[in-house]
């Protein structure tokens, strides 16, 4: 085991910088509160009407809240995975409800995670968007073909990225893993 050197100066305040990060993280933390609120409005909005809504309105509502889990899911990692992977360590080790993923999080898993999840939240926006396009191009209907093809046209280009992220990603663990083979 090696012995812990004290840093000089300098790389002491720029390792000691990431520390500017955590009023970031706890803003996060707000901004899930904020949506664990909207989750509960739209829940209690659903059950409140669901007598009076229509089978797709109901659909849209259902949704509505997994869209907001999703984001929320979406949160938790950047706060967990950014907080352990660029702050300090959470320790965590043997809690029993420590997220699987924690344990072999690094900068690179987080993105092809993040991408993933961009992608989960582009299709749920997506499909409402095919849900709600009956009235295309009707007077008031808040869709217009071009709108619908370009939301589809950027959820492809997330999967694209997602997948150059992915690919990107794989290329440079094979090449680091045949470099410290050598």
């Amino acid at each position: 085991m090696s012995e812990f050197k004290p840093l000089s100066p300098l790389p002491s305040l720029i390792f000691a910088s990431r520390w500017l990060q955590l009023p970031l993280y706890l803003g996060l933390i707000l901004a899930q509160g904020v949506y664990v609120f909207l989750f509960g409005k739209e829940l209690w909005h659903l059950i409140h009407s669901a007598t009076e809504m229509s089978e797709q309105l109901i659909m849209l509502a259902v949704l509505g809240l997994i869209d907001v889990v999703m984001i929320s899911n979406l949160l938790v990692m950047v706060i967990v995975g950014g907080y352990e992977t660029f702050v300090s360590r959470l320790r965590l080790q043997g809690h029993p409800d420590q997220p699987e993923w924690l344990s072999h999080v690094n900068a690179s898993v987080l993105k092809v995670k993040l991408a993933l999840s961009i992608i989960g939240i582009s299709s749920i926006h997506l499909l409402k968007t095919f849900i709600e396009i009956g009235n295309l191009g009707a007077e008031g209907s808040k869709y217009t073909e071009a709108g619908v093809l370009w939301q589809t046209i950027i959820h492809c280009v997330f999967i694209l990225s997602a997948i150059g992220i992915a690919w990107t990603d794989k290329l440079m663990h094979n090449g680091s893993s045949k470099s410290a083979s050598h």
